[in-house]
């Protein structure tokens, strides 16, 4: 058997040169692999690896923001809502020059002028410009958005790019032996580019409030966090704005797959309804807005209630839009009806008289005279007190608002019964409508009371000062047969007061129908009448307190106080104006008097009454 030989490899020139070399660069690749290898696994920013920071970098959270929760009046009617817009941000740095004409037509605007922002923004690098805000989602540039996102425009450049070298001098320039470069060319390459790259559709909410300033500085508004800065808005943040839902995404590197872990459900906030009634609140409004114009107030605020305690309306003027944000003025925000305390001045005369026919110190009959010939402490009896008489009925002491009158009555009555029965009647205590800003206003102890407290705070100063809404609660004892409920303002919240019993019926009837004589053309609430309507009330006017000081000089707060009809009221309205200073006689309209209740709060009652009214079936017209 012959065995079959193989002839020998001849090696060419040059073969262990070669071999070398190849030898050298795969162990020199091989190594600079290896370096980079064992550098990335120990490398650490902050004493963390880098596995730990791609395991952060894969977690994930998203959330979903809670929507907020819409104010309603008593009938449903939307007085503050969070609208859902949506808006466009452009990222200048990815908006070719090819894309500006029909992206210009889809915003519609200006050509150049887009032109000229977006290469503002691209000259400082900056990836960030909100373009158009506040779109509704049928708004037309929204819809012409979505279309031109979708197009695909042809774009091309001028690339300068180098020629190619050869395998070899890659091998060197990698391992940098050399730098080898190919010839530099420019070259035009053409593209279909998705336009809209650089367009993006960003959710937005928008809180709005269709009553616009009739409502503001009840309802207050939102901050630029969308949270509650005044009002409803802020009293019931935490009912109105609900839970961010927030979800982690992480990634589990044994199963290479993200998951989800729910930190938060979202949970959007919850609806209030107001016992507010939109029409009495605008008609309301409209009376006080006129009245603090024409008299040149300071300010005006009233409130109106129900028979069960129920706020009807509750407004001040001067106030702003909360819709319009480049208007700001805190002083058109506050709540002058449960914010400020005030003497409510004569106002408080009715509950004077119905404790003293309560307790049977007099009788209130027409041949029942109170003696108005004697000075009482600072009260001088002299010829314009008398002018009515040196004794006169408890009825003319209401229907003139007469101070000195009053003052004798309440000299039959004990320092601890008058103190007892403000207490109950709700001065000093607060009412909850709104605890945030409410003043509750105060009311002195009898113990620290001389003889001048006493008399004063029959006709409503001296050692009281009242908010408007617990001036207006006082009179409800004339819709409950001397009972007075705690107030609402949210509907379906649950309340735990009772109803309070101060007078008896038979005693708040008695002065009711005195009341009626106020709101006549004898009284000096005449501007309160409502033709065809029985309206009962009373004037107030209380000088203002200057730096501790009573104002001499016309500085006054005016107020009516009055119900309709007068038997078994429906509507029960209290009205205050700060500082009024033209106020105008009847009979000579162009003639200015001294401001007084009856000449500019009680015509708000019947500004605002007649509206209401006129809508109101349910109310039968007098005959009168």
């Amino acid at each position: 058997m012959t065995l079959k030989t193989f002839p020998k490899f001849t090696k060419v020139q040059g073969f262990w040169r070669r071999q070398g070399f190849v030898k050298f660069v795969f162990v020199s690749l091989f190594g600079l692999f290896s370096y980079h290898a064992i550098s990335v696994s120990t490398i650490d920013n902050q004493e963390r690896s880098i596995q730990e920071r791609a395991a952060k970098q894969a977690s994930n959270i998203q959330t979903k923001v809670a929507r907020r929760g819409d104010i309603l009046d008593r009938h449903g009617n939307i007085l503050a809502s969070s609208r859902l817009l949506k808006r466009v941000i452009l990222d200048p740095m990815l908006i070719h020059a090819a894309f500006i004409p029909d992206l210009a037509k889809a915003l519609d605007m200006n050509e150049e002028r887009l032109s000229t922002l977006i290469a503002k923004k691209r000259k400082r690098k900056s990836r960030y410009l909100p373009i158009k805000k506040n779109l509704t989602l049928t708004s037309p540039i929204l819809i012409n958005l979505i279309a031109f996102k979708k197009q695909r425009i042809k774009v091309c450049n001028n690339e300068t790019i180098n020629t190619k070298i050869s395998l070899i001098n890659k091998v060197l320039n990698a391992v940098r032996w050399q730098n080898v470069k190919g010839e530099e060319i420019v070259v035009e390459k053409c593209r279909k580019r998705r336009v809209g790259q650089g367009v993006v559709l960003q959710q937005d909410t928008q809180r709005y409030y269709p009553k616009s300033a009739s409502m503001a500085p009840l309802l207050g508004r939102v901050n630029a966090e969308n949270k509650g800065g005044s009002g409803i808005e802020s009293e019931f943040e935490n009912i109105l704005a609900g839970t961010n839902g927030k979800t982690t995404l992480n990634f589990k590197t044994d199963h290479a797959y993200f998951n989800p872990t729910i930190e938060s459900e979202l949970s959007h906030g919850q609806n209030i309804e107001l016992t507010i009634d939109t029409d009495i609140q605008f008609h309301a409004y409209a009376a006080i807005k006129k009245s603090v114009l024409k008299h040149e107030a300071d300010s005006g605020s009233a409130i109106i209630l129900s028979p069960n305690g129920e706020v009807l309306a509750m407004v001040n003027y001067p106030a702003d839009d909360p819709n319009d944000k480049s208007l700001y003025n805190p002083s058109h925000y506050r709540n002058r009806v449960l914010s400020d305390k005030v003497e409510p001045g004569s106002t408080m005369k009715p509950f004077t008289m119905l404790l003293a026919l309560d307790q049977g110190k007099i009788t209130a009959e027409e041949d029942e005279l109170i003696d108005v010939s004697k000075s009482i402490g600072h009260l001088k009896s002299n010829k314009k007190v008398r002018k009515y008489g040196d004794a006169i009925t408890v009825k003319k002491i209401l229907q003139k608002s007469h101070n000195l009158g009053t003052v004798n009555v309440s000299e039959r009555l004990s320092k601890e019964d008058m103190y007892s029965t403000w207490s109950k009647l709700g001065f000093s205590h607060p009412l909850g409508l709104i605890p945030s800003i409410e003043n509750s206003g105060s009311l002195r102890h009898f113990y620290s009371w001389g003889l001048a407290d006493k008399r004063t705070l029959s006709f409503g100063h001296g050692p009281m000062e009242t908010n408007l809404a617990q001036l207006a609660r006082a009179y409800l004892v004339f819709a409950n047969d001397g009972a007075i409920p705690p107030l609402k303002l949210v509907k379906n919240m649950p309340t735990y007061e009772q109803n309070t019993q101060v007078f008896s019926k038979k005693t708040t009837n008695k002065i009711a129908t005195l009341l009626d004589s106020v709101a006549s053309w004898d009284g000096s609430g005449y501007r309160a009448r409502v033709k065809g309507y029985d309206v009962a009330g009373k004037t107030g006017t209380a000088e203002m307190v200057v730096n501790g000081r009573y104002h001499k000089d016309g500085a006054k707060r005016t107020f009516f106080t009055g119900f309709v009809p007068v038997i078994k009221p429906k509507y029960i309205m209290a009205v205050r104006l700060d500082y009024p200073k033209k106020c105008y006689n009847y009979y000579h309209p162009e003639k200015l008097n001294s401001c007084e209740g009856s000449n500019s709060a009680a015509i708000v009652f019947s500004d605002t009454m007649e509206r209401i009214l006129t809508n109101d079936d349910s109310i039968q017209v007098s005959l009168r």
